[in-house]
């Protein structure tokens, strides 16, 4: 009779869902079949994602701005429509991300199980997650680059620097796909991300300085709004409209990156525990 031994050093544990995370290339062919599927309906996506930003921009740059007239920014008097049009990038950046990286992701990993059949390949779900998150940020950073080129073809501004505004808003993208990737890991259904929307983007919206500038806001207000994302953003990327360069551009994006850096590492961390249970 044989006694069957086990090594114990062949025994490999699970790792924890917050160990670091575990990415390869792997995740390109992820992103290439979003990619594949989402050509089909690209022109009607690129409508539905830029149509409500122009329409803020024209209700609001021209109606209100006829109104308002010239904003101050840091002792310059620029036109509302301009003020408004360097903060509704950023935001347009912020909902397209957020969009997509919740209704969308959601529909991939719980409704349609796309997820579950990408796992029965050699891809583990960091890269999936990585994928899902860069796929979302592309999907901003084309929609915003739209948007964009309508600003410029309206003469709102005629700036060389928004060149640089293209890395700045594929940053945002990163960022706020990263955030809403943790409310996708949490969400049971598409009601649940009404939440987010209602108690986390819209306040943000209007605390970051999008429609009005933040030193109206009370003090204390003011002193959390300043370290907002959005925030971050769109003191990154209204000093470009305006042809300046922004002040404070390394704290800033440094703010951008560790609200990436930790949201992703928490959303990994929470798809992961979906994953096991």
């Amino acid at each position: 009779m044989q006694t069957v031994q086990t090594d114990s050093a062949n025994v490999h544990p699970q790792p924890s869902i917050w160990g670091v995370p575990r990415l390869s290339a792997r995740w390109w062919p992820v992103f290439l079949r979003n990619l594949l599927v989402w050509r089909k309906l690209a022109v009607p996506s690129l409508l539905a994602n830029i149509a409500e930003p122009l329409i803020w921009l024209v209700a609001f740059g021209y109606g209100l701005g006829a109104l308002v007239g010239q904003v101050n920014i840091q002792g310059q008097q620029v036109p509302y429509i301009l003020f408004l049009a360097s903060g509704s990038i950023c935001m347009s950046a912020m909902n397209a991300a957020s969009f997509e990286a919740l209704y969308s992701a959601f529909s991939r990993m719980h409704v349609q199980k796309t997820w579950d059949g990408i796992l029965n390949a050699p891809v583990r779900l960091d890269d999936v997650v990585l994928a899902e998150m860069l796929w979302a940020a592309f999907k901003a950073l084309f929609s915003v680059t739209a948007i964009l080129c309508v600003m410029l073809a309206l003469s709102i501004s005629h700036s060389p620097k928004l060149l640089v505004a293209w890395p700045v808003l594929l940053g945002v993208g990163i960022t706020f796909s990263c955030i809403a990737l943790i409310f996708n890991a949490l969400a049971k259904g598409y009601d649940f991300f009404t939440y987010y929307f209602t108690l986390g983007l819209s306040p943000m919206m209007f605390l970051s300085g999008v429609f009005f500038p933040r030193e109206q806001l009370p003090g204390f207000v003011r002193a959390i709004a300043d370290w907002l994302p959005l925030a971050a953003a769109i003191d990154l990327v209204r000093p470009l409209f305006l042809d300046q360069w922004p002040e404070h551009a390394w704290r800033n994006a440094a703010v951008l990156a560790v609200y990436a850096v930790g949201a992703f590492w928490i959303a990994l961390a929470l798809t992961r525990r979906r994953f096991r249970s």
